[in-house]
């Protein structure tokens, strides 16, 4: 197939879902408390602390009742921008720290590389912060990869399952929806890019069950593009 560009997933696509669910998210989760009560009177974390109040309905609660929706919240794995934030800047310590490596398939840095020497724009949307794919990619074992790629969104830009979100992104970096090729092993995601006019692949890394709507593979070396 022929593309512009490329716009990837991370957790399930270029990453392990068990990195996320089981270092990162135990991470935020065990270092929240601590952090909310170092950093709450910060003015961007004051006000992540009051978005989570607005959309929690519970506009008096302390920072300890805010702690408590939002350590709820990462049990849920919920997509709340708020939380998304802080638990960037909560990675952000741990990365920085050497206590995080960022996890990425060896067949996704291969074939990013490759892509990306090939003169392949690489742009990463995911439902974490634009932060936290920055930490997880500019702190991996194999080194700082950031440069590979050519900008990030998140659910700043819209929902994920939403077609209107990836034509905002088609129009931000300047590329037809029909030319970008999107990239996630949500089918769900998949449907939205789709109807957005994008080309899309899913990554199927731990055999779950999906439609034939989409065409599916197991590794990034199945997917031959051309720019």
């Amino acid at each position: 197939m022929t593309v512009r560009a490329i716009l990837t997933d991370i957790e399930g696509t270029t990453s392990s879902i068990r990195f996320v669910k089981d270092v990162l998210f135990p991470f935020a989760a065990e270092h929240l408390p601590r952090f909310i009560a170092e950093a709450g009177s910060r003015p961007d974390v004051k006000a992540m602390l009051e978005e989570t109040r607005q959309l929690a309905g519970q506009p008096d609660a302390d920072d300890e009742a805010v702690t408590e929706i939002l350590l709820g919240w990462i049990a849920e794995d919920r997509k709340a921008t708020p939380l998304k934030a802080l638990q960037g800047l909560i990675w952000e310590e741990g990365y920085r720290a050497g206590q995080l490596k960022g996890d990425v398939y060896p067949d996704a840095l291969e074939a990013l590389k490759a892509w990306k020497e090939a003169g392949l724009p690489l742009y990463v949307y995911s439902s974490g912060s634009v932060a936290a794919q920055k930490l997880l990619f500019g702190y991996t074992q194999a080194g700082d990869l950031t440069p590979l790629f050519s900008g990030y969104f998140d659910t700043t830009t819209g929902p994920k399952l939403e077609a209107e979100s990836y034509r905002r992104i088609a129009e931000a970096i300047g590329v037809a929806p029909s030319d970008i090729l999107f990239l996630s092993d949500n089918e769900a995601e998949l449907d939205a890019a789709a109807a957005a006019g994008c080309q899309a692949i899913g990554l199927d890394r731990d055999g779950v069950p999906h439609s034939d709507r989409h065409r599916f593979v197991t590794s990034f070396s199945d997917i031959q593009v051309e720019a």
